[in-house]
């Protein structure tokens, strides 16, 4: 793995190590900030003591980043502007990634401090959104197209739609609850609070099956939060080797040569499909013009449609019979994860047309998943430090939000319905949303589903809280995009 680093000036190693432990930190701070969402439930209504349930959270947090996949990390990446990662240097990879992680970091600590409920995806992605506005500032680019619009369309949706989803699944659960499970006395415990439970049953622990049924729903909170909030760390840290040591991450190394085929089999498909849809397609791929074709392999590098058809003969010529990424010099390595990220880029974008069938569009998507193969990937260390990160920070400073979460938000103690509904609402939610590849914030989805059945059960929510949280979610956005887009304006005036 080592050797993957050669060739690194000692200043600039210096500063990966310094950007990989801010990679880490966040992913740290992440654990403990969020862990209150797997915890508070467990432990307000008694069904696992606070100790035995941090580190529970932290133990499934690990797992749920190992087997999360990678469709998330990459699904944050790529609200960077197009050209910015496709031409990403070392020294504004670093400034780009030290200003969005720092402004993340000051923003999600301020909130853990004050003990509110903020979401550590909303953070990074308004500093991802920050840097990308001020680099078309700086670069004097467009500002329409300083980020990838249809992807950061999307995630708001995600991030949008997930709390009111939470909200409304959650209170339904608990108007079922209510409805068709308190026919009996044994049935009707578990609408019980703790303190009830032990005023009537002389009991401080939940009834078995309740218990049962609290403790397992956590475990899926936490390792939905792995899944989710784990793949963000990893793709940041790929952002970061990209950036500063190309050579040895811009593709995966370890590619066999049947990946490589694939890769290789899926620009052909590709120039067959352009090929056989030429006259629907010339408004959107028409053909360019001599200058404007690819010469050099070190030139600034620009994705443009209208020079589609060069740059997928330029990556068939580069694929053709190589068995490892080692055959290619290491800027033709950079510049083949160049043409791949542009090739999928514009078929993606073809896929969205309106005259592109649904079975055409889904062909385009698999071979353009197939073309980036060997260029979104994560090596195992990678994965592991993240998951370790987040498992450590798990196990520290929960308490603060916890405390927010099992006692701020409704008016009355928890009952145990209320823990189970909100629980499974959020480890279902979060867990599709993450072999989907949607970023969502497990805080706005556990809190609103806690809100939602704490407004279905009667008791109604303390609004001091409800209105911290909301000017909390407000706020995050904008003060996050200012944050990191002037940390990186700094930064740039030092390069």
């Amino acid at each position: 793995m080592l050797h993957l680093f050669t060739g690194l000036e000692f200043y600039t190693g210096l500063l990966l190590v310094l950007a990989l432990l801010f990679v880490l930190a966040y992913e740290a701070i992440n654990g403990f900030h969020d862990t209150a969402n797997a915890v508070a439930t467990v432990i307000y209504t008694r069904a696992m003591r606070a100790e035995f349930a941090v580190v529970m959270a932290g133990v499934f947090n690990f797992f749920g980043v190992l087997l999360g996949g990678l469709s998330v990390a990459y699904a944050i990446v790529h609200l960077l502007p197009t050209d910015l990662l496709l031409n990403v240097s070392s020294a504004h990879g670093l400034a780009m990634v030290f200003s969005l992680l720092l402004a993340a970091i000051i923003w999600n600590l301020g909130t853990w401090y004050f003990g509110i409920p903020a979401s550590s995806s909303h953070t990074l992605i308004g500093a991802i959104i920050g840097v990308g506005l001020t680099n078309a500032i700086v670069t004097d680019s467009s500002i329409v197209d300083a980020l990838n619009v249809p992807k950061m369309i999307s995630i708001f949706l995600s991030l949008i739609l997930s709390p009111a989803i939470g909200f409304v699944v959650a209170g339904l659960m608990i108007f079922v609850l209510r409805r068709y499970w308190s026919g009996t006395k044994k049935r009707r415990r578990i609408h019980l609070t703790p303190a009830e439970r032990e005023k009537k049953d002389g009991k401080r622990k939940p009834p078995f099956w309740t218990r049962t049924a609290l403790i397992i729903s956590a475990i899926g909170v936490s390792f939905s939060h792995g899944a989710n909030d784990g793949q963000k760390g990893i793709g940041l840290i790929m952002l970061v080797l990209i950036g500063v040591a190309p050579a040895g991450f811009v593709v995966n190394m370890n590619s066999s040569g049947y990946d490589i085929a694939k890769t290789h089999d899926a620009v052909v498909h590709l120039q067959q499909y352009y090929e056989t849809h030429k006259p629907a397609l010339n408004h959107a791929i028409e053909a360019a013009p001599v200058s404007s074709q690819i010469n050099e392999i070190n030139e600034e590098f620009h994705c443009d449609s209208t020079r589609t058809s060069a740059v997928l003969n330029q990556a068939q010529t580069m694929l053709s019979g190589i068995q490892s990424y080692d055959e290619l010099t290491p800027d033709q390595r950079n510049h083949m994860r160049r043409l791949l990220m542009c090739i999928s880029d514009t078929a993606n974008a073809v896929a969205k047309l309106p005259e592109t069938s649904s079975q055409d569009a889904s062909l385009l998507k698999k071979l353009s998943k197939d073309l980036l193969y060997t260029v979104e990937y994560a090596p195992i260390w990678i994965i592991i430090a993240v998951a370790l990160a987040l498992s450590i920070g798990t196990m520290f400073g929960w308490k603060r939000v916890a405390v927010t979460i099992g006692e701020k938000i409704g008016k009355k103690g928890m009952t145990y319905a209320q823990g189970v509904s909100a629980q499974v609402t959020a480890a279902v939610s979060i867990g599709v949303a993450s072999y989907t590849g949607m970023p969502v914030s497990t805080t706005q989805v556990l809190s609103s589903a806690v809100a939602g059945t704490a407004v279905v059960d009667g008791g109604g929510v303390q609004s001091k809280t409800i209105k911290s949280i909301a000017l909390a979610w407000v706020l995050t956005l904008p003060i996050s995009i200012g944050l990191a887009g002037g940390l990186y304006w700094i930064a740039l005036l030092f390069i």
